[in-house]
């Protein structure tokens, strides 16, 4: 059996081999994290491009948009450090090598895009190691959110929450660390670390007035993928992860709604960070009719997009009268095509909080000098073509839980869903329209 933390590796014809299509963002476990949507993948015309050299670097050869480009001031601020730019010491010189890295830092950097990202050598080994899992963790996901590392979610049963960290925790320091202009990729490396080793994470919590710290022990992460229980005439499936393993683990779970005989379902997508894209698709084919869109996969402007669409291989009929989905922040992408693609099909209800707005896939260059690139190469949307990366998806009704509930195991969203599902409309402020 595959393991249920690698990614599937196919190919989409673009000319840049193989890649991931994980739907998920940086997870900071013990095992390999699942990458949003990174598809790995290196072509002889990115090598040449990112040559390490410096004339190689700007004019060998020229893609189009640089026969436009007028590199003259460049030039002439190398030019002037070269010549005026005194160091602190006689061994404290910028190489040029440094040089060329930090031009290349700040080329990436003007497209303002926290998931596309340079990664000098020994980071692009970090990161090689996270995906094939060779490191330990806390059980959360990082991302960010308004320019900070922010913790989308902790995993059920971790580290991270049993020592209290909540979605939407803001990191500003991680043992000792500012996380100020730090990408997602640095903050995971220095999270992760050996099995029983710990870290310190200095948190802003909105509503607190203070920072604070949190001493996390790092561990190998057991990651849940389906847990069921039920609730008078309610059967509730909560899905942690769509790893390799959720597909399967889903298929039983509905199997045992069917035969539990109720007729009402829940399905709590809450912290959920995502995982395989395919994963997703497969679960939305349990609920919606054949051939009907999933997800688009939208590679910019003059391209082609993919469609992805159910397999219709539904396991009962669904309607939002009856079905509730659970939605958070912490509900992320592989979590809000699912989400979203249920709810603009009449399928199901949306209840909660908006979700956290990851709908983007990013392709992973290795190149020739060690190095590696990770751009952001499409966008996904909708069935009715509604950007996921834009603001994420508002919930038919919205109801808050607090971090103060979260600590003391109150659920309100999970009230509100179940008095939905007996009738009651009055649960929370209407965000969007039921689709009927």
């Amino acid at each position: 059996m595959q393991d249920e933390n690698q990614t599937r590796i196919s190919s989409r014809g673009r000319g840049v081999g193989s890649h991931f299509l994980g739907a998920g963002l940086a997870i900071v476990l013990a095992c390999a994290a699942f990458f949003s949507g990174v598809h790995m993948g290196s072509g002889a015309s990115a090598d040449t491009q990112m040559q390490a050299g410096l004339f190689s670097l700007f004019f060998d050869p020229k893609p189009a948009s640089v026969e436009e480009a007028d590199l003259s001031e460049f030039w002439r601020i190398w030019e002037l450090l070269e010549e005026k730019y005194v160091s602190a010491s006689s061994t404290d010189s910028v190489s040029i090598d440094d040089r060329i890295e930090g031009a290349i830092q700040g080329l990436v950097g003007s497209y303002d895009d926290p998931y596309t990202i340079f990664l000098p050598p020994s980071e692009a080994s970090m990161f090689e190691e996270d995906i094939s899992g060779n490191f330990g963790g806390v059980g959360m996901e990082v991302g960010i959110r308004d320019g900070l590392v922010t913790v989308i979610a902790p995993l059920p049963n971790t580290p991270a929450a049993k020592a209290g960290i909540l979605s939407k925790d803001v990191i500003a320091e991680i043992d000792g660390t500012t996380t100020e202009d730090m990408n997602i990729d640095e903050a995971v490396r220095l999270i992760r670390g050996e099995p029983g080793t710990t870290v310190t994470l200095k948190l802003y919590r909105e509503g607190e007035t203070e920072l604070f710290d949190v001493t996390v022990t790092r561990a190998e992460i057991t990651i849940p993928t389906v847990e069921t229980k039920t609730e008078g005439d309610t059967f509730i499936i909560s899905l942690y992860s769509f790893n390799a393993l959720a597909e399967s683990k889903m298929e039983d779970a509905l199997k045992q709604f069917s035969q539990s005989g109720k007729k009402k379902l829940i399905l709590d997508l809450r912290g959920n960070p995502g995982g395989y894209l395919q994963s997703a698709v497969a679960i939305a084919s349990y609920f919606i009719p054949a051939g009907k869109t999933v997800v688009q996969e939208n590679f910019g402007e003059g391209l082609s997009q993919e469609i992805y669409r159910s397999q219709g291989r539904t396991l009962g009929n669904f309607d939002p009268e009856n079905m509730v989905v659970l939605v958070d922040g912490g509900s992320a992408s592989a979590s809000e095509i699912l989400a979203g693609a249920l709810q603009e099909h009449g399928i199901a209800t949306l209840v909660g909080e908006q979700t956290f707005g990851k709908g983007s896939v990013q392709e992973l260059i290795n190149l020739s000098s060690g190095s590696s690139l990770k751009v952001t190469v499409a966008r996904w949307f909708t069935p009715n073509g509604i950007s996921i990366s834009e603001n994420g998806l508002a919930p038919d009704y919205a109801v808050e839980r607090t971090a103060q509930q979260i600590l003391s195991d109150e659920d309100p969203q999970l009230d509100a869903a179940l008095k939905f599902l007996d009738g009651d409309r009055s649960i929370g402020t209407t965000t969007a329209p039921i689709a009927q």
